[in-house]
């Protein structure tokens, strides 16, 4: 199923023409499953594949014109939840998009905050290694978009806390990468 969900999702990308940066948007998709793989040996290996299904088509929603059908139609309801979930709102602002709503839906399903910090993850490493102007925006943002992936007494799984402390880690500008 990987593969399949690989070339539709990057096939979708380059449909609406998505870059990342400069680069083709397949760029920034390989460097959220690249983050996902650091940890999947800490999720059940029954969801593996749902999970890495989820961060191959985790934009597609958001960016491509798809609707959560076409998504179940490619891959599973358990895919299509996670990916719908991490559809951003409608909005003007980064804050808008990124409500409490959106995060709500989140903190709902499941391996859908794991695969959020791996897009987040992806993100911010791209920023820091370009001296990206998003990098400064990334660590202002931290904090509270911690808290609202873990807000309401949700508790962690060993998969989360990992992919957070790469992520903190991240935040620390003595570190190179």
């Amino acid at each position: 199923m990987i593969n399949l969900i690989k070339t539709f999702a990057i096939q979708a990308h380059e449909f609406v023409n998505h870059k990342y940066a400069e680069q083709p948007y397949s760029y920034h998709l390989t460097m959220v499953v690249f983050a996902a793989n650091e940890f999947l040996e800490y999720i059940h290996e029954d969801d593996r594949e749902d999970v890495l299904a989820g961060c191959w088509l985790h934009d597609t929603i958001e960016d491509c014109r798809l609707s959560y059908n076409d998504i179940k139609e490619i891959s599973n309801q358990k895919v299509a939840d996670m990916v719908y979930a991490l559809s951003n709102e409608k909005g003007r602002t980064r804050a808008e998009r990124a409500n409490k709503k959106y995060y709500e839906g989140i903190r709902s399903v499941k391996y859908a905050t794991f695969i959020k910090l791996c897009d987040r993850i992806a993100n911010v490493r791209h920023s820091k290694k370009q001296h990206s102007r998003m990098f400064e925006i990334y660590k202002k943002e931290h904090s509270n978009f911690t808290a609202m992936l873990f807000a309401d007494g949700v508790e962690m799984s060993m998969y989360e806390i990992l992919a957070l402390n790469t992520l903190n880690d991240l935040f620390d500008t003595e570190k190179e990468l």
